[in-house]
């Protein structure tokens, strides 16, 4: 069992994607994480994707997010949730949310009235543009944030234009930003007794996926065009570097030697070029590249490249994963049983502690599954308990 955070416990005011993907990193070490939701739940419990695909009535955003926490249902428009709120601030050492800026604040659960309560907490927020600054009200959101980040435009061919990923990268990666900083902020509260405020956003989040395109753009005279070619998976990249469809799929071919490549697959000498032209005659090369592997399998490409140590890789679709041997080998998937009873299949904590994949201890639980577990740490009694139901100040009585 992997419990390096055990002891330490993170308050989440979370929702959507970003915050709840990033307290759970902490969860999945050990940490004990509460989920506070309104009564009718967090929005990821109601929004899905897919044509609104669930599992036993489970939304997905719901399930890639929650496992590992508690679920307490608080509606913090009533005083006496408040109050519950302010006890759970003295009994934690993160607290951490991603409403837009100001929200808690004006709730009384501000990073001010969050220290007045806890002198050393560490507080976590994660925001679209930041907690300050022009954009500061705007919503923030993954495709939005591509668009604005340049990202959607780099990951666009020049034939296309401008084209999002397809999946909600930015939120994620800010996900692990989130955790990073958390992580950090503890550490530095273990030497120095202090907490702090930690604020992320997606902006900068989407703006660190691009290290390298924007310090190959940013220095030096800038390109015409930063769309990829044709081909080419990026424009500061040479050829080949890209994927390339066979004749009974795609392959993508990495970095390495053209001159070994055009070996490879036979190109005929009007198509052979020199490795100092790889990025100057890029779409010539990609071009012919592109002619020649149309016409061979998959597995043909396959073993040719790998006899001569080409960078490759199969194309595999979602069909394709669990299978690969890799996949397995490093646990990335485990199907639990989930809190409604039905089997569901998770993307595993990405990284391994001493060899160990940490455990799934809890699949996302039902809404205020453990409302009356965290009042009763508190010291409410069943009467006090009872009596909040009833105020609706912890959501309906199960």
């Amino acid at each position: 069992m992997v419990d390096l955070l055990k002891g330490i416990r993170v308050l989440s005011f979370n929702h959507f994607l970003m915050g709840p993907v990033g307290v759970q990193f902490l969860a999945d070490l050990g940490a004990d994480v509460i989920a506070v939701e309104p009564p009718d739940g967090a929005f990821q419990r109601k929004w899905s994707g897919a044509n609104n695909k669930r599992v036993d009535g489970q939304s997905m955003l719901f399930l890639v997010g929650n496992r590992n926490k508690r679920s307490l249902v608080l509606d913090l428009k009533k005083p006496e949730a408040l109050e519950i709120a302010r006890k759970l601030v003295a009994t934690a050492d993160v607290l951490t949310e991603n409403f837009r800026p100001g929200v808690l604040d004006k709730l009384g659960l501000g990073f001010a009235a969050a220290r007045a309560i806890k002198p050393d907490i560490i507080y976590a927020t994660a925001s679209g543009f930041g907690a300050d600054g022009p954009y500061v009200n705007r919503p923030g959101q993954d495709l939005l944030v591509q668009a604005l980040s340049g990202l959607a435009v780099i990951t666009g061919t020049r034939k296309s234009g401008p084209r999002a990923i397809g999946v909600s990268a930015v939120d994620h990666h800010g996900a692990a930003l989130f955790a990073a900083g958390i992580l950090a902020a503890l550490v530095k509260r273990a030497r120095t007794g202090d907490g702090g405020r930690i604020d992320v956003n997606l902006l900068s989040a989407a703006l660190d996926l691009q290290q390298e395109s924007l310090t190959c753009y940013m220095n030096g005279e800038p390109p015409d065009d930063t769309h990829q070619p044709e081909h080419v998976s990026g424009w500061y990249y040479s050829a080949p570097y890209g994927i390339y469809a066979t004749r009974d799929g795609h392959i993508a071919i990495s970095l390495g030697s053209i001159e070994v490549l055009a070996e490879a697959l036979d190109l005929p000498r009007e198509q052979r070029f020199a490795d100092s032209e790889a990025f100057s005659r890029r779409d010539e090369i990609t071009a012919a590249i592109a002619a020649n592997v149309a016409s061979r399998t998959t597995t043909e490409c396959l073993d040719r490249f790998t006899s001569l140590g080409i960078w490759h890789a199969p194309v595999n679709d979602y069909s394709k994963l669990a299978d690969d041997p890799q996949i397995k080998h490093n646990g990335s998937f485990q199907t639990v049983q989930g809190a409604t009873g039905a089997p569901i299949t998770l993307v595993s904590h990405p990284i391994q502690y001493d060899g160990q994949v940490p455990e799934v201890r809890m699949p996302p639980q039902k809404l205020g599954a453990q409302s009356e577990d965290v009042l009763t740490e508190l010291g409410y009694d069943q009467d006090a308990i009872r009596t909040l139901y009833s105020t609706g100040a912890i959501g309906s009585a199960p």
